[in-house]
């Protein structure tokens, strides 16, 4: 049996928390490995709603192992938090469904503090991150001066270790006019969250390595979506970490051979939050009526969506520059009712056809979308679980969708509810 990958296949937002919670029902480990508490997953289990930000969704299921690998930045108070959380709706969270990899990254109060600060001081110019300190977090990483969750266990490191990292923050604050950072609150406050996150931690690329050799599926969890990879999305309105299937093994520390299919996930339309370029994007009634049928709001944020016709030309970009074997469309019953739907098939730049993003910023803005138009479907795919359930309209524009994007739709999702979903090929299947 193959391990799996899933990843979004636009700009976040696809639906994954169903999809992952479903194929987590499968699995035996789930593992996050990259972003941190930016990005919200949101699973409905047996009535109960669980909305997650960093916890790994297989915690939420008996049984399952989650595990937070190093190629996420973690923030520990926010982490006790959502603890808490489910822990106030019934869910144990304890070292036999959790682990920490050692050599993770901390975001520090410091880090939050400097990426509102710098998205304050950027005006329209500003990025649209979350304000949670994930991209302050990565660039210390990437410095090598972060702190991470190892350093808790040793008190007397810990005083280099920050002060090496305030050399650098302190410049940027006084640089800012804000208040200088003190090394001392800085030291109280990470003894005082360390035995709450250190009883987690553990070497998890060691713990994978035996678990994968022992047979045990594996469901390499991913936030956010591939069009903001730091090197393949739309930067710089990007995140600021790797969100394609390839980092599901340097963040999470095994083998790229350990990595089986990769499922992308895509919704039926497009959405995206936040700042930066949108080739479909509607202001219209229909991206107004997309966005209040799909209850389009931000998990984590609570930001309103933007809403626009599906991008082929993107996700045909993404599934060959993530490598994805299979797509589950989500959201297919949002397009009920239109009289006709559109998808984007080419750009116009300055009077040329092109079939892809360009890489500038500039190139980006100008481009303009090519649209084919379908008809539309006036009964209903909400709930349906087999394909004979689907209009046959509905059908045509999944199987022309498959054709446009160069990759084949194995799984399909009809509703929230997990159990509404059509699956074609089994991703966990060689």
């Amino acid at each position: 049996m193959a391990n799996v990958v899933v990843v979004g296949a636009q700009w976040g937002d696809e639906g994954k928390g169903k999809i992952v919670d479903w194929l987590s029902e499968r699995a035996d480990i789930v593992v996050r490995f990259q972003g941190g508490h930016n990005a919200g997953h949101t699973l409905v289990i047996g009535g109960n709603t669980y909305k997650l930000s960093l916890l790994p969704s297989g915690v939420v299921r008996k049984g399952k192992l989650g595990v937070i690998g190093n190629g996420v930045v973690v923030d520990p108070w926010a982490l006790c938090d959502e603890i808490k959380r489910l822990e106030g709706q019934g869910v144990s969270v304890t070292r036999e469904n959790l682990r920490i990899a050692e050599n993770a990254t901390l975001i520090l109060p410091l880090h939050r503090e400097l990426d509102q600060l710098r998205e304050e001081a950027a005006g329209e110019g500003k990025i649209g991150t979350t304000g949670r300190g994930i991209g302050p977090a990565y660039e210390d990483k990437v410095g090598r001066r972060a702190i991470r969750v190892q350093d808790l266990k040793n008190v007397k490191t810990l005083d280099a270790k920050v002060d090496r990292i305030l050399v650098h923050h302190n410049a940027l604050r006084a640089g800012l006019g804000k208040p200088l950072v003190v090394k001392e609150q800085v030291i109280a406050e990470l003894l005082e969250v360390a035995p709450k996150i250190l009883q987690f931690a553990d070497v998890t690329w060691d713990l994978l390595d035996r678990e994968r050799r022992a047979g045990k599926r594996i469901l390499f969890e991913g936030a956010q979506g591939a069009l903001l990879d730091i090197d393949h999305g739309t930067y710089p309105f990007v995140t600021s970490s790797n969100t394609i299937a390839a980092q599901a093994a340097t963040g999470s520390g095994v083998g790229p051979r350990a990595i089986g299919n990769v499922l992308g996930i895509a919704k039926a339309y497009t959405t995206r939050v936040g700042s930066g370029p949108f080739p479909t994007e509607l202001t219209d009634e229909v991206g107004q009526t997309l966005g209040e049928r799909g209850h389009e709001f931000g998990t984590v944020t609570g930001r309103k969506r933007r809403c626009g016709w599906f991008d082929a030309v993107l996700v045909r970009q993404i599934v060959k520059v993530a490598g994805i074997d299979g797509i589950a469309l989500t959201k297919l019953d949002v397009l009920d009712g239109f009289k006709e739907v559109k998808v984007c098939v080419g750009y116009d730049l300055d009077g040329e056809r092109i079939d892809r993003l360009p890489a500038g910023q500039t190139g980006q803005a100008r481009v303009k979308p090519i649209y084919e138009t379908f008809e539309g479907w006036t009964q209903s795919t909400r709930g349906a679980r087999n394909w004979g359930a689907l209009p046959a309209q509905a059908v045509k524009y999944v199987k022309h969708i498959e054709e446009l994007i160069g990759c084949p739709v194995t799984l399909l999702s009809t509703s929230p509810e997990r159990d509404d979903t059509i699956l074609m090929k089994d991703p966990f299947a060689d």
